[in-house]
Order: C-alpha cells, then structure tokens, then sequence
C-alpha cells in the first residue's frame, strides 16, 4: 500500500468533482475546489475521520468494499478504479456489466469493407453487429434471436444445428478452446454480471467438453492468423482473421479478409455478389 501516493490520488479526484456532478447542491461559496472530504464520506458510506485519515496517508488498508464505495462516490473510470486498488494493495470489486452497445462509428465502419467479412463480438462472444458479407460467409445473425448469436453457445452446445460444425471451421477444437479461455478472463472482468455468469454456469453444465477445458485454468490463448471455412455454396475459403480491440466497450471487431487475387479473394467476391442467397441457404 503506499499511503502518500493514495492520499494524493485521492485528493486529486475530489478536488475535480462539483457538487452539482454529484447531485449535491452548491451551497455557499466554497474556499476551495471539489467536494468537501465530508460530502465524499457521506457518499461512500464511511466516516469522515476515516476518508481524512486516507487523504492524509494515515488510515490502514481499506477494504475493497470501501474502496468500490469511494470509486463511486468519486465516480471514477474503470482504469481510474483499478489505479485506487493498485494504490491501496487489494483486488478491484467488479460489479459492473459487460457492454453490449456498439459505438456508432465501428458500425458505419462495418459497412465499408465490401471486400471483407466483419462482425463485432462481445466479451462473451454475443455477436452484436455484422456486415452483409459476414452473414453470406457464416450465417444470418439477424434470423436469429440474440441468445442464439453467441458464438461461445454455438461452439459448445448448438454445433450440430443445421447439420453443421461451426460454420465448418477446420480448427474448431482451437476455437472452442480460445472460446474457454477468454471467458474466464471476462468472469474476473465482470464476476457479477448475471449474463457472463449464466453463460458459463450453462456452458459447464451443458458440456462436458467445456467443463473439462474450464477445469485447466488456462487462461492465455495465441492468435488466430488465418482461419478455413467449408463453405456449402462456394467450398473451402481460408482468410486472414484479424481481431482489433475496441477498448472502451470490451469488444472485439473480427475480420477475415484475403490477399487480392487468391483463391480465397475469389471466394469472397463470389459470396460478395451472392450475398443474401447466400446467407439464406446457411439458415
């Protein structure tokens, strides 16, 4: 814990807060900026001797429910939250929810890449967005209710639906294996959200595959460079996968594309034109 650092960093959040940004009234002239220590106490639920005596570098160690009271009361960022518990030597409390909405400009994005499949994934693999050539290449999402979007569900316990395996992928013991993997990372991220615990609750009592790789706690997976579908209308296509994170929402924009004039190039064209043809034969 180091007590000054902690003290200061507190101070410097107080100190950029109105009342007004707390639903507090102004009051009378205030001699100096931000809110009083008293106002924040009151806001976290603790003392006010206590919050002193943390601004000051003299109170022990909080605990990580004081610490989420006070990030709230200060209302600080997620990275702002997680910097107060490195200062203090505890664990973040995660209470908050996995984000679902899809920044206006990624889905604009998503329409200009005629030459490339695209979708927008969530921390749970809900597939929230996608562009006419990615439902011709994989599937119809938007024929499908939200809950059967998710990819993490169809890896581990709908791969059969259609008669198909995974959109015929040829490494889907990988992708149910990454699948795994990062789910466990977004239950440390998000270990309240009901979404991200059910997902996995339902995944581990629905599979035995997915229980068993849950089981090894493993917790880093290597890129995905290139991927091979087998596709029912134009055959075998392999792309270039490449996954860009976007930051402030947790989720990842996926994209397959090939090199011009390759065999997977071709492909791609041909379901470009075809396009919801093609996508209809995949229901």
């Amino acid at each position: 814990m180091d007590k000054q650092q902690l003290g200061a960093f507190l101070r410097s959040r107080r100190e950029r807060l109105r009342p007004e940004d707390v639903g507090m009234p102004s009051g009378p002239r205030r001699r100096t900026p931000g809110l009083r220590r008293e106002e924040v106490a009151v806001l976290a639920h603790i003392s006010t001797e206590y919050y002193i005596r943390l601004e000051q570098g003299r109170a022990p160690r909080p605990s990580g429910e004081v610490l989420a009271g006070i990030a709230d009361a200060l209302r600080l960022t997620d990275s702002e939250s997680d910097h107060l518990h490195v200062l203090a030597g505890t664990a973040p409390t995660r209470t908050r929810l996995h984000p679902r909405d899809v920044r206006p400009s990624v889905l604009t994005l998503l329409g200009r890449l005629p030459q490339t499949a695209a979708f927008v994934v969530s921390a749970v693999f809900e597939v929230l967005a996608w562009n006419d050539l990615a439902a011709a290449l994989m599937e119809d999402f938007a024929g499908l209710a939200p809950q059967d979007r998710n990819l993490a569900r169809r890896a581990f316990l709908g791969s059969e639906r259609a008669g198909t395996t995974l959109y015929g992928i040829v490494d889907a013991t990988e992708f149910r294996h990454r699948v795994v993997m990062e789910l466990r990372a977004a239950l440390a991220r998000y270990p309240a959200d009901p979404a991200v615990t059910g997902l996995v609750g339902e995944l581990r009592d629905g599979s035995p595959d997915f229980a068993r790789l849950w089981e090894r706690h493993d917790v880093q997976s290597a890129p995905t460079l290139t991927k091979t579908f087998r596709h029912p209308v134009v055959g075998e296509i392999t792309v270039d996968c490449d996954t860009l994170t976007v930051a402030d929402r947790d989720q990842h924009l996926v994209l397959y594309s090939a090199p011009p004039g390759s065999p997977g190039a071709e492909a791609l064209a041909l379901l470009n034109v075809l396009g919801a043809e093609a996508a209809d034969y995949l229901r």
